[in-house]
């Protein structure tokens, strides 16, 4: 009860009869020790002068000043009685009481103060504070960018155990843009080393703007703007670790006035305060908009991220868009908001800590009779292409696209009415929402279902045969205390050669073979890069999301396949790329470059892009230009890649890994295929699902071979997934790391909404892979 509590406080108090001096910013000048010593004196003699603060002050140090008269920022240590800590925290955090507690005739006559805040903070970070080793002052130049960096920055790593401290200035009326341009730190956890950035010169939580940590892709958008002319960046680390650290830049820009306005006319445009950096906090904005009497107004919100950490969104209690006496808050996907009349009133309103993004809106009138002209209206109002009706995707967010259809031929009729294509039927994911897909796909109840779809005896399930045809009857059959089974085609061997019967053993962390096999050669499958840009329903792919994709250039015609790396020498694409076309011999390797790191086919000149030419194309001899059976070549690059942040390897699945059916994969490249056709400049991506290998065969006339996988596409309206003729086919595993399931093969890998796409299977083909690469 009576064992004494540090206490830590930061705050920060007004002096208003004090003018700003340019030498209050050097906490070594003779003038910084005067006033200091004066505020000092007068935060001291506010808590002698409060039962609850007094008894248990230690120390308070000034620690800078800012504008505005000037604004005294401090931190004051405590130590309390336990029984006493409460009456502690309620007294400093009493704003009014603690200014009314002080008497200006007692000691100090020149000072008046006002708005004495202080708030809780960690004591180490507070003891961290009185070591300047990593302690930074800057002010911004009018038309200039200042940079700053970590200590050692780029050569070597930020320091272990340290808090380092930029304190960050701009001229009186203006405010501070910072944007961090690298930013690579420990990867997150809850003791992980972080960036903060505070709107103050005081590092405390109510006025913390964002919390960093891991690394972030160079054009992930990391801009945040301050409300005042002061900003605060921290970085706090730990014991562990060697991390390359931070470069960031701020300059200074003229305080922004007012937000919002009026907006009128048929249409236009607005957007949040500096959209799409993180708006500034501490802010309101109204639009008041209004389109010609005759018609209605909607506003349509095409990037919505007002996202707050902990807040759900059913509440938005502190920074959120209110229209029609509705609050949105959160990160959402386009939506629409309308109005009976021709006027519509937006608010943004933003708090005092961590902002966001912001919006990109625009406001349309339309005819309440005929809202969406030729298009289809959602019962929410937003518009949609009339061919998104019915098509088995919900394309509004309320599902009435796809109410009170008739089905197609490629179709299959949900029991609730909805239509879905039919190679989503039997695929073990319940696309028409009351499962019926997937209701005559089940066994018996005494039968096994396989992987396949299949169904088998239950008395054949672990009888060391392989009754399903895909191994899964056979896969986690070990008893305890058996950590090896007989080897089987299904059966993972380790290089021992024994074989366990743990399915999918290789690179997920865990030593499953005796001689740990299962995790060698597992550098791959991983991005440098965690945080991706937040593009919502965007198909642009960030640089370094995808590492290990390959664009391959022909001299005078440009990109016209893609490929995978899997080591440093050695590609996978598809053996229908290098046949004779028109004349020319495209299984010549020195017609070929390869393009490594590169996500804009309009910049292969960036430094993040290698490139290689091709020492021998390797075909395989079964492939057959007619069906497209043994769709796989293997290409030797003339000298290894280096491995970097925006060029790695994939992981190659070992030939028992099983990918089971209805598994999410990912297809990416420049949409470029054989026949010809434009592709698009930025690296595309597409989310596709694996397809039930018998319905999907149904579909294609029996033209599938084992060597062949199908998929289809997730996203409504989207004709054609923009992969590449040979461009990889990835599989995010439970591990995070992405392994190769397969190569596009038949034209672009996708097809339309109601066909499905073939790639190459790359479980059957591993073997001639390790043949002649040795991986």
């Amino acid at each position: 009860r009576n064992t004494p509590v540090q206490k830590v406080f930061n705050g920060h108090l007004r002096v208003l009869n004090w003018e700003f001096l340019d030498a209050y910013e050097n906490s070594s000048s003779p003038e910084f020790s005067m006033l200091a010593k004066k505020v000092k004196s007068t935060v001291e003699e506010i808590y002698r002068n409060h039962a609850d603060i007094g008894p248990y002050h230690k120390e308070t140090v000034i620690t800078a000043f800012s504008e505005g008269s000037v604004i005294a920022y401090y931190w004051s240590e405590f130590l309390v009685p336990k029984y006493r800590e409460e009456s502690l925290d309620r007294a400093m955090a009493d704003k009014q009481s603690l200014v009314q507690r002080w008497n200006p005739r007692l000691r100090n006559p020149m000072l008046k103060v006002e708005s004495v805040i202080a708030f809780p903070v960690d004591p180490s970070i507070a003891h961290s504070a009185r070591d300047n080793s990593c302690m930074f002052s800057l002010h911004a130049k009018e038309g200039e960018v200042t940079s700053f960096t970590t200590p050692g920055f780029p050569n070597s790593p930020y320091p272990n155990n340290a808090l380092c401290y930029w304190a960050l200035r701009a001229d009186a009326s203006s405010s501070i843009s910072l944007t961090f341009k690298t930013l690579e730190l420990e990867p997150c956890r809850d003791d992980s080393d972080f960036i903060k950035v505070y709107d103050s010169l005081s590092p405390v939580e109510p006025h913390a703007l964002v919390r960093l940590c891991g690394n972030y892709a160079p054009f992930y958008n990391l801009t945040f703007l301050s409300s005042q002319n002061v900003m605060v960046v921290t970085l706090v680390t730990n014991k562990e670790g060697q991390f390359p650290g931070i470069k960031a830049e701020f300059f200074q820009l003229p305080k922004m006035k007012a937000c919002g306005g009026t907006l009128k006319g048929d249409s236009g445009t607005f957007t949040t305060p500096y959209y799409p950096a993180h708006y500034p906090p501490d802010t309101d904005c109204v639009w008041n908009i209004e389109v010609p009497s005759i018609k209605n107004v909607k506003v349509r919100f095409n990037m919505f991220f007002v996202l707050e950490p902990g807040i759900p969104v059913s509440s938005c209690t502190k920074d959120y868009v209110q229209i029609n006496g509705t609050r949105y808050c959160g990160e959402r996907s386009q939506f629409v908001v309308a109005s009976t009349t021709n006027k519509i009133e937006v608010r943004f309103h933003l708090d005092q800590s961590y902002t966001d993004m912001g919006f990109s809106a625009e406001f349309l009138s339309y005819d309440s009779s005929d809202p969406c002209p030729g298009k289809f209206t959602c019962n929410t109002g937003r518009c949609i292409d009339r061919s998104m009706r019915c098509d088995g995707w919900l394309d509004c967010v309320d599902g009435s696209d796809e109410r009170s259809c008739t089905c197609t031929e490629q179709q299959f009729r949900c029991q609730n009415g909805w239509c879905k294509p039919k190679f989503w039927v039997c695929d073990n994911v319940n696309d028409c929402g009351d499962n019926s897909d997937e209701l005559q796909c089940s066994c018996a109840a005494d039968s096994f279902k396989c992987n396949n779809g299949k169904c088998v005896p239950n008395t054949q399930k672990c009888d060391g045969k392989d009754d399903c045809g895909d191994g899964s009857d056979e896969g986690s059959c070990s008893t305890v205390g058996q950590t090896t089974v007989p080897c089987k085609e299904y059966t993972y061997k380790c290089r021992s050669g024994r074989c366990i019967s743990k399915q999918n053993p290789e690179c997920d962390g865990e030593q499953d073979c005796e001689d740990h096999s299962d995790e060698d050669n597992c550098n791959c499958g991983l991005r440098s890069y965690v945080r991706k840009s937040r593009i919502v329903g965007g198909q642009n792919s960030d640089v370094g999301e995808w590492p290990w994709q390959v664009s391959l250039h022909v001299k005078g015609q440009g990109h016209i396949c893609g490929a995978s790396l899997v080591s440093a020498s050695w590609l996978v694409s598809a053996a229908h790329c290098f046949l004779a076309l028109q004349g020319i011999r495209y299984s010549d390797p020195s017609l070929w470059t390869a393009y490594l790191g590169l996500t804009d086919q309009g910049d292969r000149s960036s430094p993040n892009v290698q490139t290689r030419k091709i020492k021998r194309i390797i075909s395989h001899p079964f492939f057959n230009d007619y069906t497209y059976d043994y769709d796989i070549a293997v290409l030797e690059l003339q000298s290894p890649v280096t491995f970097t942040a925006v060029v790695q390897p994939i992981c190659l699945p070992d030939a028992t890994h099983n990918f089971p059916v209805g598994k999410d994969l990912w297809v990416t490249g420049w949409g470029a295929t054989v026949e010809g056709g434009t592709g698009a400049s930025i690296l595309q991506k597409a989310e596709i699902r694996l397809i039930n290998q018998t319905v999907c065969n149904q579909l294609l006339t029996d033209q599938l071979t084992p060597r062949m996988m199908c998929v289809g596409i997730l996203t409504g309206g989207v004709d054609a997934c923009q992969g590449d003729s040979g461009g990889p086919l990835v599989s995010v595993e439970p591990s995070s790391r992405m392994f190769l399931a397969g190569v596009v093969s038949w034209g672009d890998g996708c097809a339309q909404r109601n066909k499905p796409g073939v790639y190459s299977r790359l479980t059957s083909l591993r073997d001639w892979i390790q043949e002649h690469t040795g991986l």
